[in-house]
């Protein structure tokens, strides 16, 4: 934590909740044209403002860290050298989104990433990144990291939240996206741990 901080980290989450609204953030996702790096390339900046805003209802941010495709490791690589960039741009996705409960699914063969990632989170936690009020801006946000049972289908967005839920991890039939209804009905944006990566500059 101390090196990420002394090299600039976590500037990118003063800067979102202490000078941009949500909705700013989203917007600069979309002009600096990021696309997500699952493999999809959809415009990330896009997908966030798909999401659903009903009144009273939780929305949430889910980090895809299957990584379950044979050969790779860029998100593995990511998470275990690098974890709190990961979490800066949880915070930063996480704010514009409005989620307060934000996951980050991991395949459970990366066992010792887990930890990593807990670690990182509790230092986050320990400085003021996360919990409530951060900054004193009012926003709140927790992030929670779930291990999966190693399936390949759980890189599969829905299957993905069906697991996450508990259940078995088939994928579900769409409509409705995941924007409109995703974990436990509520409105969810799935992104890949490098996408997420990437939103701080």
């Amino acid at each position: 934590y101390d090196v990420y901080r002394r090299e600039g980290g976590y500037r990118s989450v003063e800067k979102a909740l202490k000078t941009m609204a949500p909705d700013a953030v989203t917007e600069e996702v979309k002009k600096a044209g990021l696309r997500g790096r699952g493999g999809a390339g959809f415009p990330a900046g896009m997908k966030w403002s798909f999401l659903a805003k009903p009144e009273g209802v939780p929305r949430h941010l889910v980090c895809n860290a299957d990584e379950s495709e044979p050969g790779t490791f860029k998100d593995r690589y990511l998470m275990e050298f690098l974890p709190h960039l990961l979490i800066e741009g949880l915070i930063v996705a996480s704010y514009a989104l409005g989620s307060n409960a934000t996951y980050i699914y991991i395949r459970g063969e990366y066992a010792w990433i887990t930890d990593i990632l807990e670690v990182a989170i509790s230092e986050a936690k320990a400085n003021g990144w996360l919990g409530n009020n951060i900054l004193g801006s009012g926003f709140n946000c927790e992030i929670y990291v779930q291990r999966g049972a190693g399936a390949y289908i759980c890189g599969e967005e829905t299957a993905l939240i069906e697991s996450l839920e508990g259940k078995r991890g088939n994928p579900r039939i769409k409509p409705p996206f995941p924007a409109v209804k995703g974990v436990w009905d509520r409105p969810t944006v799935v992104n890949n741990v490098e996408t997420l990566a990437a939103v701080v500059p």
